[in-house]
């Protein structure tokens, strides 16, 4: 299952200013009148933990147990009260609605194709309660060809090491992320078992996806760019989307 190995490192590898940004740029465009949010895709509930801390009602969705129990565990430490919801964003008729829905860390490029973005889309439209608010994030085209392609990534502690690296994908705008992890073993500490798990990710232009959120009925989307409220530019690695019911 993806992120089956990652998640038990995935706190490790992360940048934890990322987390910080989400928050803001949430906090900065979300109507000051929100006290509900669905975040999708999850992880290890570390923007659920900040958003719940900021004062919001949270509820957390993600596909991956592993990543959830993480999630639970860390609501539990940090003393906060957090729904969290074994899903999959392709369907969300039972999650309930929400004045508020985000997903981020650029959690949609991970779906196959646009058939699934669309639903996507369209699911996160009806959990949506009626003038709510939906933040996503996605790679930009030029981080998807010109960055990632080659892109080589190498981590250890005593505990674990990781190496990541990625290379251009069959499709159009796709990348394919190679991960091994060595990870020490509970039993005998001098042993360590290697994990391999391969992840997919692919973009499409802002025009693919303003015309999909409005084939899903959303209106007065705004586009920025890499945390910023500056439009984006040829150079822009990520794109943020901020979309009106």
């Amino acid at each position: 299952m993806t992120y089956k190995t990652f998640a038990f490192v995935y706190d490790e590898v992360m940048d934890d200013t990322l987390y910080e940004q989400w928050l803001n740029f949430s906090r900065r465009h979300l109507p000051k009148q929100t006290e509900r949010i669905l975040e999708l895709a999850c992880g290890t509930g570390r923007l659920a933990v900040d958003f719940a801390k900021a004062g919001y009602e949270v509820t957390a969705l993600d596909l991956s147990e592993e990543m959830l129990a993480i999630a639970s565990k860390r609501a539990l430490e940090k003393e906060t009260e957090i729904q969290f919801v074994q899903g999959d964003m392709m369907e969300l008729s039972e999650v309930g609605q929400y004045e508020a829905i985000t997903c981020f860390s650029d959690s949609l490029c991970y779906m196959e194709n646009r058939r699934d973005v669309q639903q996507v889309f369209d699911e996160v439209y009806q959990a949506l309660e009626d003038e709510g608010t939906f933040i996503f994030d996605v790679h930009s085209i030029h981080q998807i060809d010109d960055i990632f392609p080659d892109y080589s990534y190498h981590y250890q502690t005593e505990e674990f090491a990781f190496l990541w690296d990625s290379y251009q994908g069959e499709k159009a705008h796709s990348i394919e992320h190679f991960l091994t992890f060595f990870v020490k073993q509970e039993e005998n500490k001098e042993l360590f078992i290697r994990k391999d798990e391969l992840h997919k990710e692919r973009t499409y232009s802002l025009e693919t996806y303003l015309m999909m959120l409005e084939g899903s009925g959303f209106m007065n989307v705004q586009v920025y760019a890499d945390f910023t409220d500056e439009q984006p530019n040829e150079q822009s690695a990520r794109w943020f989307f901020v979309c009106q019911k």
